[in-house]
C-alpha cells in the first residue's frame, strides 16, 4: 500500500500546506514589527508576506508560473528559512525550536521516504 491517496495527496501534503500557511503568518507578524510608525508597521505586515506568496506562486507552488527546478528550491529555502528565523524574533525559543523542527521534519519527508514525491521531482502532484 503507498502513501499516497486516490487524489496524490497524503498526510504530508496537507502538513506542507499548514506550514506554508504558517509561514505567511509569521513573516506577516514579523514584518508588522518593522519600523517606527503605524505606517510602517502596516506596510511591513502586507508587503512582506506579499513578498513571499508571489516568489512561491511564481516558484515554489505545485503550478508554478516558472517551472524552474533550482528557482524552487532556492525560494522555498528563502521563504520557509526566512519564517523560522521570524519565529525566533516573535515567538519564545521553545515555540521558535517547535517551527524550525516541523519545517525540517516536512521539508525531509516531502524529498525523502515514503511520503517522497517521486518522478518529476517534489513539487510535483
Amino acid at each position: 500500500m503507498t502513501a499516497r491517496s486516490v487524489a496524490g495527496v497524503n498526510a504530508n501534503d496537507v502538513v506542507a500546506f499548514g506550514v506554508e500557511v504558517l509561514a505567511v503568518v509569521l513573516l506577516a507578524v514579523w514584518g508588522a514589527t518593522l519600523g517606527t510608525t503605524t505606517v510602517a508597521h502596516v506596510l511591513g505586515g502586507v508587503l512582506v508576506p506579499t513578498a513571499a506568496v508571489t516568489l512561491w506562486g511564481l516558484f515554489a507552488a505545485p503550478r508554478a508560473v516558472v517551472q524552474v527546478p533550482v528557482l524552487g528550491v532556492l525560494t522555498k529555502v528563502v521563504v520557509l528559512g526566512g519564517a523560522v528565523g521570524a519565529a525566533f524574533v516573535v515567538l519564545p525559543v521553545a515555540w521558535a525550536l517547535v517551527v524550525a523542527g516541523l519545517v525540517v521534519v516536512n521539508t525531509v519527508l516531502t524529498w525523502f521516504g515514503p511520503f517522497a514525491h517521486r518522478g518529476a521531482g517534489p513539487s510535483s502532484f
